[in-house]
């Protein structure tokens, strides 16, 4: 067992999820209640998470120090590094330059935390962070650094308490699993269980919680509410209706494709209502996204309560006689601040977005995974190539992919710019190699020159996505060539926009979609 003390970071969770892949159970604690919980379980490592607070503010997140005299070994990771050296004497300080992202780190000292690892080798790892530890506390050695961060990685070996200010978690830092795996067998000394049965732990939980009952289940046509759709249906067969909710916010021909998936590829029975007028007449001059996320959950629990009344009659009552079962992942739940200390980035339409007064029961079987998790879970099942590595689509869909308020005209140039997107990557074969590709409609007018006149039109951003688990993402670097077609494309088959742009931000400091 290793204990992970959560100070409220994006991927805390995804510190869990890494060392169960490598076959140890895990418990996730909030600071004020770990010493009591480590001194019940006595686990063989403690992990100290991220987390959003400075330890010198006055929402600063600490621990009891007894923890550190144990004689557990501890590693602190970003915000748990600040914890370490705080709370062990040192002194820790706002720094001179953010780190968002991408750094090159450097081992300056052999240590068993980075064994196997060439001393003196540079490579990259992920930040996210401002204050950084400037004095280190007595009998602790330096491990390494980056180019603005000195002490980036120390230690007090006798004690075996270590920090890293990166994030070894996030599959963009190399040498992560290295540096976990060397904490967990070579340092706590843990053995390798294994992961076995993930389907049917999975199926086991879908039947328990549903019972004898009947279930909606909320499909969008991406991965997770397929993978939930087709094991859910597995287990309950004709008890289960799939909906899905043609909101006007897709994908351009998205509606036809998904009943084409359903009927040919997955042989599952799909009921597609129309609620286009509905959802757009409720955005109605709504521009901030928060709203436009609230909005977009409200309207489809009330489709789904509306569907629910004709499949169970209103004198019997729609609570704990119908259900609503969904594809919600662990990125929804951490975004939309799903844990006790961490901060809401956005709401995602079916965490943060769903009303508090609704008449169905949520069950969410995939809510521990991620999405490289999900796909692998498809992959065993089966599914056809075009499902598991669908790119991403967001659950409010094209809505917060238009900057401001979301009308019919804008969803119509919105569409048309982002299929010659999707087309373009897919001519070029980049299709399987990229997370997501899409083009944003950002709200912009500016001036361009069409057949020698001027012409005040609008601006597409064009962004294209590496991620693994959608915790972190760097961008994609695009071919010129393939930029090129796609901008020549935009400009003048889509009559309103005059200029194309190209999103090159990182996830932190910047998130997957614009809104």
């Amino acid at each position: 067992m290793i204990t992970i003390i959560d100070f409220g970071s994006q991927t805390t969770h995804l510190i869990g999820r890494r060392i169960r892949d490598l076959g140890v159970e895990n418990e996730i604690v909030v600071p004020g209640e770990a010493l009591a919980l480590i001194n019940r379980s006595r686990p063989k490592g403690i992990i100290l998470s991220g987390g959003p607070a400075s330890v010198y503010g006055k929402e600063a997140l600490l621990v009891d120090k007894k923890i550190f005299n144990l004689g557990i070994p501890v590693l602190g990771i970003c915000y748990g590094l600040e914890v370490v050296g705080h709370m062990m004497g040192g002194q820790v300080a706002s720094g001179t330059k953010k780190e968002y992202g991408s750094t090159t780190f450097e081992i300056v000292k052999k240590s068993p935390l980075f064994e196997g690892i060439n001393l003196r080798k540079e490579f990259t790892v992920w930040m996210s962070h401002f204050d950084q530890v400037t004095n280190l506390p007595p009998r602790y050695g330096r491990l390494g650094h980056t180019g603005t961060v000195a002490n980036a990685a120390f230690s007090d070996e006798k004690r075996k308490i270590y920090a890293i200010m990166f994030h070894p978690e996030v599959h963009h830092t190399e040498n992560g699993n290295k540096i976990f795996s060397n904490f967990i067998y070579k340092i706590c000394k843990e053995n390798n269980a294994g992961r076995t049965g993930v389907i049917s732990e999975i199926e086991k939980y879908i039947r328990e919680e549903i019972g004898d009952n009947k279930v909606i289940c909320a499909v969008s046509g991406g991965v997770d509410s397929s993978v939930v759709a087709y094991l859910t249906y597995k287990v309950i067969g004709n008890k289960l209706t799939s909906l899905y909710v043609d909101t006007g916010l897709m994908r351009d021909d998205e509606t036809k494709e998904i009943k084409m998936i359903f009927k040919d590829k997955l042989k599952l029975p799909l009921k597609v209502i129309n609620a286009k007028k509905e959802f757009l007449e409720a955005l109605k001059g709504v521009t901030d996204p928060e709203k436009k996320r609230k909005i977009i959950g409200r309207m489809f629990i009330r489709t789904f309560e509306k569907e629910a009344l004709r499949l169970v009659p209103p004198a019997q009552g729609i609570p704990k006689k119908l259900m609503l079962i969904h594809g919600t992942i662990y990125p929804d739940v951490i975004e939309s601040a799903g844990t006790k200390h961490s901060v809401r980035i956005k709401t995602h339409h079916n965490v943060g977005g769903v009303p508090k007064n609704h008449g169905l029961k949520i069950v969410e079987p995939l809510r521990s995974f991620y999405k490289d998790e999900v796909r692998e879970i498809a992959e065993k099942l089966k599914f056809p190539k075009e499902i598991i590595h669908r790119h991403v689509f967001p659950g409010p869909g094209l809505a917060v992919r238009i900057v401001g308020e979301v009308t019919e005209k804008k969803l119509e140039i919105l569409k048309k710019a982002d299929k010659i997107v999707v087309e373009e990557i897919k001519k070029a074969g980049l299709y399987d190699k990229i997370w997501m590709a899409f083009a944003i409609f950002t709200n912009i007018k500016t001036t361009g020159v069409v057949g020698d006149e001027r012409k005040y039109g609008e601006t597409i951003a064009v962004r294209a996505i590496d991620s693994k688990d959608t915790m972190t993402a760097d961008w994609y670097e695009l071919p010129y060539p393939v930029l090129r077609r796609i901008s020549e494309r935009i400009t003048t088959e889509v009559f309103e926009v005059v200029r194309v742009v190209y999103d090159i931000t990182t996830k932190p400091p910047g998130t997957m979609e614009w809104e």
